[in-house]
């Protein structure tokens, strides 16, 4: 189906390895980790894993007024978000107009906020110690609704709470959105905020790196034969989309065009990935391009460094793509950052159509027998000229995403 052409003209970015698009392209290109050892992890019992992958930001210049009903996973979007205002140069006039919408996500709200909700009601009994603004911080919306309050948005909410494509559907839907007309002006992308319960869920199924409690660079290792398991991490990315038309108008900077979004389910289990659901959504997005996948020069493949997901997701990407297209996961830089993991993956796809690299998968030394043979990126990044790139994520219950960015 035909529509305007959608261009990304903001990014705001924060990480475990960055702050803006140019910190996160160095920390890429010069091997940085973003994962540290996590004292507070070692206080629970039972709790195997001591690695995460925390940011490192200054939350304290956002008004404190206007964030009393916002935890880190809302502030954290915040912040984010208003990097890529002032980076599109958007106006509030422009921003309270009806013409901007927004499409924002996260698995959920800020852990604290529940705790502090749940022990108050159940374990106290006390509805009066409750402060009425806990829920907001805890809602499953929170940062959809907050930075729609923050920013006093007018036109559409699309809030995505859908595990780890949360920021990719967002950024896919946004895309839509401004493709059909909806909407001129769409912000994008979703956000985490690492907590001990994040940890806790992956530990409780064996899924979280405990080998390298000790040695915190050398984990996660996604594709590797010594991989076992992934770090949860935080950070969050926004994307400012408009259409081409109006941004060459305006004279704006334009990063990248999206071209491409596929997004569908497996419809067959809770947690374990699907090689066939994964392999129509690349076509998906391929068909929603019009490219033939000969076209496609990387794929930032999501891949977290745990058995089945690593080797489901190579055989997907060899069926739908090939042997010859260079894969990478940047897991290996940041942790899962699970809700917000689609929209800094798709901040690093622009800083390497920007500045022409490619990002290997950190930590990859020898791929695993069972995975594929496509074409994995390893050792030092490679400098290249990519100029279009695919992003693919993949959540719990088989939900799948496939974007594909082109430089315009």
């Amino acid at each position: 189906m035909s529509g305007k052409r959608v261009v990304i003209t903001g990014v705001g970015i924060t990480s475990p390895i960055g702050n803006s698009i140019d910190e996160v392209s160095r920390g890429l290109r010069e091997d940085r980790s973003g994962v540290r050892v996590v004292p507070a992890f070692g206080e629970v019992e039972g709790l195997r894993t001591r690695l995460g992958a925390p940011v490192e930001v200054d939350l304290s210049a956002l008004p404190k007024k206007r964030t009393r009903t916002m935890g880190r996973v809302a502030l954290l979007s915040t912040w984010a978000t208003q990097q890529a205002i002032d980076d599109a140069g958007l106006t509030q006039d422009l921003l309270s107009s009806g013409k901007v919408g927004l499409a924002y996500g996260s698995t959920g709200g800020t852990s604290a906020a529940v705790e502090d909700f749940v022990r108050k009601l159940y374990v106290q009994k006390q509805l009066g110690a409750i402060q009425s603004a806990t829920y907001l911080k805890f809602m499953s919306h929170t940062c959809a609704a907050n930075l729609a309050q923050y920013y006093a948005i007018r036109g559409r909410v699309i809030t995505t709470c859908s595990a780890c494509v949360s920021s990719s559907q967002a950024i896919g839907y946004a895309y839509e959105n401004v493709k059909h007309g909806y909407q001129e002006v769409m912000l994008a992308g979703g956000a985490e905020e690492m907590d001990v319960v994040h940890a806790a869920i992956f530990d409780l199924m064996f899924a979280t790196s405990v080998k390298y409690n000790d040695q915190p660079a050398r984990s996660p290792r996604p594709f590797d034969a010594d991989r076992d398991g992934l770090v949860v991490g935080e950070g969050a990315g926004t994307l400012v989309l408009e259409d081409y038309e109006r941004a060459r108008a305006r004279g704006a900077h334009i990063y990248a065009e999206i071209v491409g979004f596929g997004t569908n389910c497996d419809g067959l289990h809770m947690t374990a990935p699907s090689e066939d659901g994964m392999t129509a959504v690349i076509e998906r997005s391929l068909a929603d391009a019009h490219l033939d996948r000969s076209r496609i020069e990387y794929v930032n493949a999501h891949a977290t460094a745990t058995d089945l997901g690593d080797v489901c997701e190579s055989k997907a990407v060899l069926r739908a793509l090939g042997d010859q297209v260079p894969v990478s996961s940047t897991k290996g830089f940041t942790g899962h950052t699970l809700g917000g993991c689609g929209a800094i993956e798709s901040v690093f796809c622009l800083a390497m159509l920007r500045d022409g690299f490619l990002a290997p998968t950190k930590n990859l030394e020898r791929p695993h027998p069972d995975v594929a043979p496509v074409a994995l990126l390893s050792g030092p990044a490679r400098d290249a000229s990519p100029s279009i790139v695919m992003n693919n994520n993949f959540a719990f219950a088989g939900l799948n995403t496939s974007l594909i960015f082109q430089k315009v």
